[in-house]
């Protein structure tokens, strides 16, 4: 078992715990002091088939009443109508604001969840157990929630801590090939911006993280979480630093608008870092030898090097309704070097284009 603490303001928040099943889930909740407290899971209809008798039974210990709402699997499912229908069953089961929930899925269910638990009551407690890779790596950590509007992605969304995150590593082995390469897309991402030993030590492992081999997967899981619970100590209301998380986001969710939401986060990211990994060549900041490293990790790793289907004009016109903008201005991450991120104010429609054709089949 690995723990990670996360700290505000030089307090205590939250503990990451990191191990290997979920024996050991009633007693960190237990620790929060839910004896008297009604807990409800929240999860989808997929991860319900999977691990919610276990962890109902597991929470059921713990807790006086333990409630479960399920919601159709899927983006189209992290929107408002859901947030309504959940807050419904709360209403109808009397929860107060002493009351928790918990996201017992991957990323759709952690944002859907954590945003409901903020605007309940003003807000309510809330604990995360991730069960993808991409919400063990990230979404589940730092306290930012929200859902879709329309076609906007996270477009409403609150800041809002979790009490606990606890990630079982052995629900790795569960995952589609597909999904636990879209997690792969924000693992790689962290290296680049912060770590370059730890992306050096990707490459080196990446024949037993691709046979999900647990204990390889506890150490990338655990500096993935390492090197995010950094940048939100430091910046928790994204205010600077924080937005370094958001290499390969710009571009990256406009291509997820614009496919539809049909290719995985994590594939979407990994196009939108390459881009802008380009972006940053053509400024001299990265070598040539640098981007062909790159471009070998993405593809021993199965990750899309190039997309098709896109109009270029509507991808570069979704980013002008990013949440990254400022007075106007998209604030754009770029690589001074492999391992360190920088904020730029300055990036033009030119080199933003540039960098999407060089990613569109």
């Amino acid at each position: 078992m690995e723990r990670l603490c996360v700290h505000l303001d030089g307090k205590e928040i939250y503990d990451i715990v990191i191990t290997c099943s979920f024996d050991g889930l009633a007693d960190e909740v237990k620790a929060l002091g839910t004896e008297k407290k009604k807990l409800c899971i929240v999860t989808d209809s997929h991860v319900a088939g999977i691990y919610l008798d276990e962890v109902k039974e597991k929470l059921s210990s713990v807790c006086c009443q333990v409630d479960v709402f399920i919601f159709p699997e899927g983006e189209e499912s992290k929107n408002l109508e859901s947030v309504k229908a959940l807050y419904q069953h709360l209403i109808e089961r009397s929860y107060d604001r002493k009351d928790m929930l918990a996201a017992l899925g991957g990323g759709v269910t952690g944002d859907l969840c954590g945003y409901a638990a903020a605007t309940y009551l003003r807000g309510i407690d809330f604990i995360q157990i991730p069960t993808t890779l991409l919400a063990q790596v990230d979404s589940s950590i730092g306290g930012k929630t929200g859902v879709d509007f329309d076609s906007y992605k996270n477009m409403v969304g609150a800041f809002h801590m979790p009490r606990l995150v606890y990630t079982n590593v052995k629900t790795l082995l569960t995952l589609s090939q597909e999904q636990f390469i879209s997690g792969m897309g924000e693992v790689v991402k962290h290296g680049l911006i912060r770590n370059k030993v730890y992306y050096l030590w990707l490459i080196e492992h990446q024949k037993e993280i691709l046979l999900r081999e647990a204990g390889i997967c506890e150490q990338m899981i655990l500096e993935s979480n390492r090197i995010k619970r950094d940048v939100v100590e430091s910046d928790p209301r994204e205010m600077g630093e924080r937005a370094l998380l958001n290499f390969g986001h710009t571009l990256g969710h406009a291509v997820e608008k614009s496919k539809n939401f049909t290719m995985p986060h994590g594939h979407c990211v990994a196009v939108g870092f390459l881009a802008a990994a380009k972006m940053s060549k053509a400024r001299g900041y990265l070598t040539d030898k640098e981007m062909t490293a790159l471009e070998e990790m993405m593809r021993g790793f199965s990750l899309p090097l190039m997309v098709d289907g896109l109009n270029e004009d509507e991808v570069l016109d979704a980013v002008k309704h990013d949440k990254k903008m400022e007075a106007g201005q998209i604030k754009f991450i770029l690589l001074k070097e492999v391992g360190q991120a920088v904020i730029v104010k300055d990036v033009s429609r030119r080199e933003m284009q540039d960098g999407l054709r060089s990613v569109i089949v």
